[in-house]
């Protein structure tokens, strides 16, 4: 058997081809890691300093979330129109219908629209973070750093929000809202939107100690139009406290000792509006 014998130029090269051969396969990198973007680097989080300053405690205008229920309605379609004014007719005769206590997040977008609780913002490198004291302080994470919204999410209570900066202006858009979240105008009177919401925000210092945020909701559902709606919240500088936990359930329960002595939550019975039975 005659045998076929390599240059000596030529073994470099078998070898580096051998060496190539042994690693493992290239794996593929996701559309989803392709989404996001790497970690934040020390200038990203010098970036921060450039934003407007929204540090502190926020509480909402609640005296101005009552007159805009009278001068900014609601453009309900007259299906809805009719549900509401037999909400309004059932709380003005003291049996309202509490929306929010079954305990479920108050969502998007009533978690803005009748907040009746303190907030705090959160800037990072490509978001913005709301941490609300009410419902055992929900959050909402709104991303800054260009990306989209995903082609095939799953609906969640506070959506799916991306932002940018418009000069001292977050615009922020939210869809993939779960059609059973309310459309709310009091904590007894509101709609689910019932699929296909959308939110349009921007989100602004209007003075040193007042932020707005101006809402437009579109939901063909319920509304015959977009509705555009104002809600403000005044910084805390003179009273210095932070937020703190609110659990929605524990309003449910009392608190009691059982048979062996261990301290135990008890539930109590709710009516429709959430008011807890007075204790025997």
């Amino acid at each position: 058997m005659r045998r076929h014998y390599l240059h000596s130029s030529q073994r470099p090269i078998l070898a580096l081809w051998l060496a190539l051969a042994m690693l493992p396969a290239a794996r593929p990198v996701s559309a989803q890691e392709q989404a996001f973007p790497p970690a934040p680097t020390a200038e990203d989080w010098a970036a921060l300093a450039e934003l407007p300053d929204w540090s502190g405690v926020w509480t909402p205008n609640v005296t101005d979330q009552f007159a805009q229920m009278n001068t900014n309605p609601v453009p309900w379609t007259a299906a809805a129109a009719t549900q509401i004014e037999h909400l309004e007719a059932e709380a003005a005769a003291g049996r309202p219908k509490g929306l929010f206590v079954n305990c479920l997040p108050e969502a998007m977008p009533s978690w803005m629209l009748v907040s009746h609780n303190a907030m705090e913002l959160l800037f990072t490198p490509g978001r913005v973070t709301m941490l609300g004291e009410s419902d055992g302080n929900r959050l909402r994470r709104i991303y800054t750093d260009g990306r989209e919204h995903p082609a095939d999410p799953d609906p969640t209570f506070h959506g799916h929000s991306i932002g940018h900066w418009e000069d001292d202006t977050l615009v922020v858009d939210t869809v993939e809202i779960l059609p059973q979240t309310y459309i709310a105008i009091s904590e007894a009177v509101g709609l689910p939107h019932n699929g296909d919401i959308r939110i349009i925000e921007r989100i602004h210092l209007a003075g040193p100690d007042e932020l707005h945020d101006e809402l437009e909701i579109i939901a063909p559902g319920v509304l015959t139009e977009p509705w555009r709606t104002t809600r403000s919240y005044f910084r805390q500088r003179a009273r210095q406290y932070d937020i703190v936990e609110a659990v929605c359930l524990h309003g449910s329960f009392l608190e009691e000792t059982d048979a062996n002595g261990n301290a135990v939550f008890v539930p109590v019975t709710l009516p429709q509006d959430g008011t807890p039975a007075p204790v025997q």
